[in-house]
Formats: C-alpha cells, structure tokens, sequence
C-alpha cells in the first residue's frame, strides 16, 4: 500500500466538487486548515493522514494506526479471502478500511503479525535495506546438526529466482527446534532453506520483528494496539 501524497488544491476540489478557483478564494479567505495551520498555498502536499478542516466542514481526519496480532494457524494474511478466515476478520470492532499487514505469514505459519494504515511505516518495516531482524521458532520433522548453522549464514542460492539469501543465522534449541533469525523475507524462505536438508518444517512461529516482540498475554486470534515506543523503534532502526 502506497502512501496518498497530493495537492492540497486538488483534494478540495475533488471533495467539495468544485473548481480550483473555488478552492484558491478559500485559501484566500483564511477558510482552510492543514493539522491546525492556516493553508495559504494551493500546492501544499498533503497525505492520507493531513487533518483537512474547510469552512469549519472537516474533509480528512485519519488517524495513524498501528497493531499486533498472535495469528492463529489456518488464518490467512490478506484482507480478503473466499477460503479461510482473515488477519483482518479478527480484529473485532476495528474498522478494516486502509488497513494492511505488514509482512506476511503462510495460512499455516502463526505468531507476531504487525497491521497498520501507515505505508510509509511498513515500507521502513520490511525494506531490506533497513535490516530489521525477524525471529522465528522452527519445528522440524527429523534432527537437526551442526551443518545447518553454517549452510543458513552462508546464504543459499535459489535458482528459480536467480538469488543468494542473506546470511541467516540459526541457533539450535533441540533435537528439532531451532531459532532462525532472517533480515529478509523471500517466498517460503524457511521451508526451502530447510528443504535443502530434506527436514520438513512442522510449525513455524515467529516470535518477533526488530524490537517489536509478540506479547504473550495475546492468545491465538488476539490482538492490541503497538505502543508508541514500539512503533518509533521501526521509524529509528
């Protein structure tokens, strides 16, 4: 989801229905306020979230919003869907308008899943540029050893995209767990890492993304609104 940036002239105009003559003799006449502040210019830029008062009428008021959902298995990450339940169906009494997940899990993988209507937040959230690391519980069918620490922080190269992953680092817990922190996240990325053992992934769990760490108060389905430190350790990584 891409960030609504635009003219202010041009937002008025379009919801008012009227022309940008119209709108420049408001601006004029001290008629319009931007988040507070008296607008004077017509190119003004403004976004999804610009509080836009006309006339004492208020055009715009979006505000920013920001949640974490324990994602339960058989819940798939999409906004809609004619097969299985939603991340976005649970959560109850939130208006779903805007709202998008960022950084998807497999209708089958569960964990921390982070939904917000702040694209420019999600972009900083998921670029790999940013670096932000993703740990994820891991439960596999067979043993795991040694040779898996290496092969993950090596990188593997997938052929199908032409591509090398990035230097994953895995640290073993038991005979079929592991933990596996990624700073990326390709299409079944953990799975087909795993598959190059022949070592079938049984449950995937991620437990965290940067700083932001699942609550273990939300039970499966539950969700709350991230914290205000939460969302500015994203903004500042």
């Amino acid at each position: 989801m891409a960030s609504k940036r635009g003219r202010l002239d041009q937002f008025i105009a379009r919801a008012l229905q009227v022309s940008k003559k119209a709108v420049r003799q408001l601006l004029i006449d001290n008629k319009v306020l931007v988040d507070g502040k008296l607008a004077k210019a017509p190119d003004l830029q403004i976004d999804e979230f610009s509080h836009i008062v006309c006339n004492e009428v208020i055009l715009q008021q979006y505000q920013k919003q920001y949640y974490m959902l324990n994602k339960p298995d058989g819940v798939v990450s999409a906004t809609v869907d004619d097969k299985h339940p939603t991340a976005l169906s649970l959560l109850a009494g939130i208006n779903p308008d805007m709202l998008h997940i960022a950084g998807r899990l497999d209708l089958h993988s569960t964990g921390l899943l982070l939904i917000t209507n702040d694209a420019k937040w999600s972009a900083a959230l998921m670029a790999p540029d940013h670096k932000v690391d993703k740990h994820y519980l891991v439960t596999l069918a067979n043993p795991i050893d040694e040779s898996y620490i290496d092969a993950f922080a090596n990188g593997m190269y997938f052929e199908f995209e032409d591509i090398t992953t990035l230097p994953a680092q895995l640290t073993i817990l038991s005979t079929y767990q592991a933990r596996v922190v990624l700073r990326e996240g390709k299409y079944h990325q953990i799975k087909r890492m795993f598959g190059r053992f022949r070592n079938p992934v049984v449950a995937l769990h991620r437990e965290s993304v940067g700083n932001i760490m699942l609550d273990n108060t939300l039970l499966p389905g539950e969700y709350r609104v991230l914290t205000k430190a939460e969302v500015d350790c994203i903004i500042q990584h």
